[in-house]
């Protein structure tokens, strides 16, 4: 639908204003001094059919939106208008100066291979008309006024036209890159979702059925040997089972850790120590200073890294012992998961890179560089082969920023 442009209304009333009064004039004048005779109802019929085509071709053949082209019934009421016109200029020569009106009333809509050399018939009508009711020595205005008037008429029509024709390029060119960040930005988001859903899948129920995994197959293995451990195990797996699904109900829900619904941060980091400890890996959890209540974000974000740091060294480092240290000082929040377990060799140049994970490494490390980044923390890893890990996550407290990191910006290390 098109939508009337307030200066185009203005401009066509003043048009029409115009058009109007030097009708009128050009009539009255007629009436006053050239009127006599037995013409003289002839013209005043043309007067009068003159100015009920203008009224009837401004509702009936409206001129077409700029930029379009002229329609059939536009080109056949400017025809008719302009062969009346000229009809009765030839009859009552003070008709002469309604062109000026006309040229803009309907020319306009015209491009300018036609407008141009159709001005120029007009005013050459126009300037014989006036030449030949002069009275004494010619005025050399006569023949030079009209002609100027109708070039610097037909200068701007047709700036106006060309100017409103590289508007309308502008203009598509905007909307179609619009439309192309449009789709960019809704990629992107796409993309960062499916990143954030990976890395809270990763850190909720993909640990829960690895750890399921496990002590199934550990109970298989003893199954007959040793009963009350593998009944041990399975128990062991249900309650794993029963914490996943309250997660995942958790997660559907609001996305936030369920260990964070009714406890503290410490609180939950002890009850993830407690839980990850098992046969072969002791977790010990540790507090220094008190951290009060800390946005939901950055419990979260915080918790998150633990539980993946933590899948890391249970199902990677091979580790006995491991330390997950929360330190509270006046500026700053920082918590470090240290373990005794193999280690490895940091690629630095894929961390500095910022490469996607491949298959084989997974998503743990990566997953945690994005949580660090969105809760504006700085994760460092420190490892050394047969020295174990150290994963440390720090955030400012004065004031917490918000950083927002893409999932492809976030820099990249090697899974533990």
């Amino acid at each position: 639908m098109r939508h009337s442009d307030p200066d185009e209304r203005w401009l066509g009333a003043v048009v029409h204003v115009a058009f109007f009064l030097l009708l009128g004039s050009s009539f009255v004048r007629f009436l006053t001094r050239d009127a006599g005779g037995a013409r003289t109802g002839w013209v005043v019929a043309l007067f009068a059919v003159f100015c009920l085509l203008y009224v009837l071709g401004r509702f009936l053949a409206a001129a077409p939106p700029s930029g379009s082209p002229p329609t059939r019934r536009h080109l056949a009421w400017l025809g008719s208008v302009s062969a009346v016109w000229v009809v009765l200029l030839a009859l009552a020569p003070s008709a002469t100066w309604c062109a000026m009106p006309l040229l803009f009333a309907g020319l306009h809509a015209l491009p300018p291979r036609i407008a141009v050399p159709v001005a120029a018939v007009l005013t050459a009508l126009v300037v014989a008309s006036q030449v030949r009711v002069a009275e004494g020595a010619l005025n050399p205005n006569m023949v030079i006024a009209p002609p100027a008037v109708a070039a610097v008429a037909t200068a701007v029509m047709v700036h106006l036209q060309r100017q409103g024709a590289r508007q309308r390029v502008l203009i598509e060119d905007l909307v179609h890159t619009r439309h192309n960040l449009a789709v960019t930005e809704r990629r992107a988001g796409v993309l960062a979702e499916r990143q954030r859903l990976a890395a809270e899948i990763h850190d909720t129920v993909a640990q829960g059925l690895s750890s399921q995994r496990m002590l199934l197959q550990a109970a298989g293995r003893v199954w007959r040997t040793d009963p009350d451990a593998a009944r041990e195990h399975v128990h062991r797996a249900a309650e794993i089972t029963s914490r996943s699904l309250a997660e995942v109900r958790r997660f559907v829900h609001d996305l936030a850790p369920a260990d964070l619904a009714d406890d503290t941060l410490p609180g939950a980091l002890a009850v993830l120590a407690e839980r990850e400890s098992g046969p072969g890996l002791s977790v010990e959890f540790r507090l220094e200073g008190e951290p009060g209540r800390l946005p939901e974000r950055v419990e979260a974000a915080l918790l998150r890294i633990a539980q993946g740091a933590l899948a890391n060294v249970r199902e990677h480092a091979a580790a006995t012992r491991a330390a997950l240290t929360l330190t509270c000082l006046d500026d700053q929040i920082s918590l470090d998961v240290a373990d005794n377990g193999r280690g490895f060799k940091a690629d630095s140049s894929r961390a500095s890179s910022g490469a996607a994970p491949d298959s084989a490494r997974g998503h743990g490390l990566p997953a945690m560089y994005i949580r660090a980044a969105q809760a504006g923390a700085t994760l460092t890893v420190e490892s050394t082969p047969g020295e174990g890990t150290v994963v440390s996550a720090a955030i400012p407290l004065a004031p917490l920023t918000s950083l927002s990191l893409s999932p492809s910006t976030a820099p990249k290390e090697p899974v533990l």
